[in-house]
């Protein structure tokens, strides 16, 4: 079962593909580049919802890598690559602040640390992540491709394999700096192996922003939704995991909100290639 965990990919969010109890051996390391699409959007979740001023496309191409420490400790990167737009307006009534405009330039690229503190049937992980200042930000446009902020995410990590299926779940807290504020993050995850070589999986995800934060977006950010304080939402998906080999697979999946805050109303669509070294 420890295999699965190598396969898992979180379709939704943009950065979480590390929430699995399980942990790489020692000398052994997992790849996976994935593009995550947002197509085209205008309305963003809200109380009540409200609209972009342009249409925006949201892509990440990403990379991602854990490495075994030891059989119980294991290194986390993760790269994100960001291609962001705006297009036409949402209305022709609209006299625009931002212009049409494109951007492609690095995410909040994160680095971290997994470790497994019990493994007997069940396991229980703790993971630390550090998320880097590293996106960009274009007022004209109002294009953003990361949060203006460190973020530090500790995470709790259960689960367990069993003949064919398993089962996961995790809780956090992402703590921002630069005033932004931090927020409650929750999750979990089933799959099962339908074939030999697929196996079908369903996660919920969710992210609650504490709003204790005093960050003020720039109007051009607002108008566009890209990495605003005080996102929150409530998902759920599924994935597809195709196995090649034993080292190499590839992975689809989509996934959608039943609501939030701050985030785009449009479903996120994943395709990845993984292999195992």
């Amino acid at each position: 079962m420890k295999k699965l965990a190598y396969l898992l990919l979180l379709t939704i969010t943009l950065n979480v593909y590390a929430q699995s109890p399980w942990t790489q051996k020692k000398g052994e390391a997992y790849l996976q580049l994935s593009f995550t699409t947002i197509p085209s959007y205008s309305t963003l979740f809200g109380n009540p919802e409200y609209n972009t001023e342009r249409k925006i496309n949201d892509n990440t191409l990403q990379f991602y890598a854990e490495y075994g420490l030891s059989d119980k400790t294991t290194l986390i990167a993760n790269l994100p690559f960001k291609m962001v737009a705006s297009n036409e307006v949402t209305s022709p009534s609209i006299t625009p602040f931002t212009t049409e405009d494109s951007q492609s330039s690095l995410g909040n690229v994160q680095l971290g640390v997994k470790h497994n503190f019990y493994n007997k049937k069940w396991l229980i992980s703790g993971q630390l992540l550090v998320e880097a200042n590293t996106g960009s930000y274009e007022d004209a446009s109002g294009l953003r491709t990361g949060y203006d902020a460190w973020t530090l995410t500790p995470t709790i990590i259960i689960g367990r394999g069993f003949n064919n299926w398993y089962i996961q779940g995790f809780t956090g807290v992402d703590i921002r700096t630069n005033e932004y504020s931090s927020a409650f993050k929750l999750g979990g995850e089933a799959g099962y192996k339908a074939l030999d070589w697929l196996w079908v999986a369903g996660f919920l995800d969710g992210v609650a922003s504490f709003q204790n934060g005093d960050f003020v977006d720039p109007r051009n950010n607002r108008l566009t939704g890209l990495y605003v304080n005080n996102q929150s939402y409530a998902a759920f998906g599924f994935k597809l995991i195709g196995e090649f080999d034993k080292n190499f697979g590839a992975n689809v999946g989509l996934g959608g909100a039943f609501d939030g805050r701050n985030v785009a109303k449009s479903p996120a669509i994943s395709l990845g290639l993984y292999y195992k070294l």
